[in-house]
């Protein structure tokens, strides 16, 4: 379903901060994995060493420095902005850690936006919406806004949105990471469950090695390097 091929992502070095001029930040650089349909894949490490964007990279909200992404088939590298957003709408699910719900609309009508987006007649894209709102748990709060729902609820909304396009990948970027233990737990079962359910091919970022744990393999990105890992249950920055 995903294959990474010497994938790089470098920047250029802010001048005057200790950096000479003309010299680069390497975040990674030569990545290569893969991952197969229905597995779910989590991507542990420390702050700062990359994993939002080579989440980003996954999902064609960036583009690398070097190397290929490929989804189900499909080469990333050299797509135009409207065809990396009609892919993403189409191929992928992104959950981020903030919900970045519409807050003048209702829930059911933030889960129905990715489908009016893509055409799809109101009528038929909010009926798709409610069905998923009822996935999550949420039947009962199909017309509440964003300020009306608690945290929880504000990203099962979010999960919703999703997942209402019939995404071939999930991906989520420390979906659980502004949730307090009881709720992130929730929600990460939540998830969980409707991986194995649809089925999907899900890759989470997340800083908690024991939801990592959860998932059928972990990497982890360390000094420019992703590599498998096994580690504890217990959380890291």
């Amino acid at each position: 379903m995903l294959l990474v091929e010497g994938l790089a992502k470098v920047y250029p070095a802010v001048a005057g901060r200790n950096a000479a001029p003309g010299t680069e930040v390497v975040l990674f650089r030569g990545l290569s994995f893969e991952v197969r349909t229905g597995e779910m894949v989590a991507i542990v490490g420390e702050s700062g060493s990359g994993k939002s964007s080579l989440l980003h990279l996954l999902a064609a909200l960036d583009t690398p420095t070097e190397g290929e992404v490929w989804v189900d088939g499909v080469r990333l590298r050299g797509m135009s902005e409207r065809q990396s957003a009609d892919f993403r709408n189409r191929n992928v699910g992104y959950v981020w850690q903030f919900h970045y719900l519409l807050p003048e609309f209702s829930a059911v009508e933030n889960v129905a936006m990715p489908l009016l987006a893509r055409g799809e007649r109101r009528a038929p894209a909010l009926e798709k919406a409610r069905g998923w709102l009822a996935e999550v748990g949420l039947a009962g709060r199909l017309e509440h806004r964003a300020g009306e729902l608690s945290g929880g609820e504000q990203q099962r909304v979010s999960l919703a949105r999703a997942l209402v396009t019939s995404p071939k990948l999930l991906l989520a970027d420390e979906p659980t990471g502004d949730l307090d233990g009881k709720t992130g737990d929730a929600v990460f079962s939540l998830i969980q469950n409707l991986h194995s359910k649809h089925p999907l091919t899900s890759v989470l970022v997340t800083h908690n090695l024991e939801f990592a744990a959860r998932c059928g393999r972990v990497l982890r990105l360390r000094e420019g390097r992703l590599e498998e890992f096994a580690g504890t249950a217990s959380s890291q920055g």
